[in-house]
């Protein structure tokens, strides 16, 4: 293929999609800018077993340095693009130099949102987990008997208390909503999970917001709650969501929303500029939707690679999501946004569940808490577009292979 494909970001997104374009025997030029100074790696062990030291960074890493130069792939790290010129199709970089572009893809994924400094988020010690050097500043702050505040009950937050605990720190978990998990969960798999992290000995605040940080010589060292009490705290993480870097994509005129807008085809309101992961707000089932996760940067790079390699297949997202916390895997099947019912179903092994979801009658989703079964029965037939025989689903004692039959 002729012309330079130029891929802006440096995360999962932008690896699959250079990896695919070179499985699909695609020879045009590639070129990955990555603003850190090391290879594309997997994310989401970094606030797990890399924070827990029991996986080293370079097992991270999807390939060695040698798989770019086999495969033609040029990556410039700690190097970013500043502006797009979409009439003279050039980037322009940090350092003032112009790279032109045939194809552009942007694959900037998203940014942790940050306390602001007016409640003490500009102190030392105040954290946010999104990459190695986020990972890093973590690794030195968690030692055993530490006091670690956690700011939101998202995943994030969650499973960062997990490996606090499990490094032996005392925790404090506040959430501002009415239970954890309330923006991506039901009521029933947050009390699964809330239970679970009470037992292992983390405490969990609901209602209760933060009023604000204090400090002595630049650290935080105390934490002021809506529900009138402080803490004496060491650091504090921040798991408050992220928001999407559309930042080059907005300044260069392209169609934005809560994302770079994309059509199923993964083409921006510039047919020559595509974007994918979590970035991106995408086309699925009539509404349009912002997902993140590995798996859907992995698949949206992929389906890219198809359409830039001249296959005119679209995009049908077919979302799956995992967090592992302790030793609990918690699998999620689908997209349970608008569900109107629940079905807590309990699994055959001690301490598992499911949590099938539904809209207006039609099943949607499934959370699967250390139960794989339901999680691949559950997926089977989201994947089939299938529904589960309800009489099945909510006898509790009948095997759950019979829903595909």
């Amino acid at each position: 293929m002729a012309g330079r494909l130029v891929i802006v970001g440096a995360g999962q997104a932008a690896f699959a999609l250079a990896a695919k374009l070179r499985s699909l025997k695609d020879d045009r030029s590639i070129t990955i800018i990555g603003s850190e100074d090391v290879l594309p790696y997997q994310r989401p062990p970094l606030s797990k077993k890399y924070l827990m030291g029991e996986m080293t960074f370079d097992r991270l890493e999807f390939r060695p340095a040698e798989w770019f130069v086999e495969n033609n792939v040029d990556i410039r790290l700690s190097t970013w693009v500043e502006e797009i010129d979409r009439k003279a199709k050039t980037v322009r970089m940090q350092d003032g130099s112009l790279l032109e572009y045939d194809k552009l893809a942007l694959t900037t994924g998203a940014a942790p949102r940050e306390l602001p400094a007016g409640l003490g988020g500009d102190l030392e010690g105040v954290l946010t987990v999104r990459d190695k050097r986020d990972a890093d500043r973590l690794m030195e702050e968690m030692q055993p008997g530490r006091r670690l505040l956690v700011i939101g009950g998202g995943y994030i937050g969650l499973e960062a208390a997990a490996v606090a605990r499990q490094l032996g720190l005392e925790v404090t978990l506040i959430e501002m909503a009415d239970r954890i998990l309330q923006r991506v969960a039901s009521a029933e798999t947050a009390t699964i999970m809330r239970d679970i992290h009470i037992a292992k000995g983390v405490s969990i605040r609901e209602k209760t917001g933060l009023v604000r940080l204090d400090g002595k010589d630049g650290r935080v060292t105390k934490a002021e709650l809506s529900d009138g009490s402080t803490l004496n705290v060491d650091f504090v993480v921040a798991g408050i969501g992220v928001t999407p870097n559309d930042r080059l994509a907005r300044e260069s005129g392209l169609q934005v929303g809560n994302g770079i807008v994309v059509d199923e085809f993964t083409r921006t309101s510039d047919p020559d500029i595509h974007a994918m992961g979590d970035c991106t707000l995408l086309p699925m089932e009539g509404a349009s939707v912002r997902l993140e996760s590995v798996q859907n940067a992995v698949d949206q790079a992929e389906a890219a690679a198809l359409v830039l390699a001249g296959e005119e297949k679209p995009y049908r997202p077919k979302p799956w999501f995992w967090s592992d916390q302790y030793d609990v895997k918690l699998q999620i099947a689908g997209f349970n946004a608008g569900y109107d019912e629940t079905v807590l179903r309990p699994g055959q092994r001690e301490g598992s569940h499911s949590i099938w979801y539904f809209r207006q009658g039609r099943f949607i989703a499934v959370d699967a808490i250390n139960d794989a079964k339901a999680y691949v029965t559950g997926k089977k037939l989201l994947d089939a577009s299938a529904e589960p025989n309800r009489a099945v689903l909510d006898d509790h004692t009948a095997d759950l292979k019979l829903l595909l039959t």
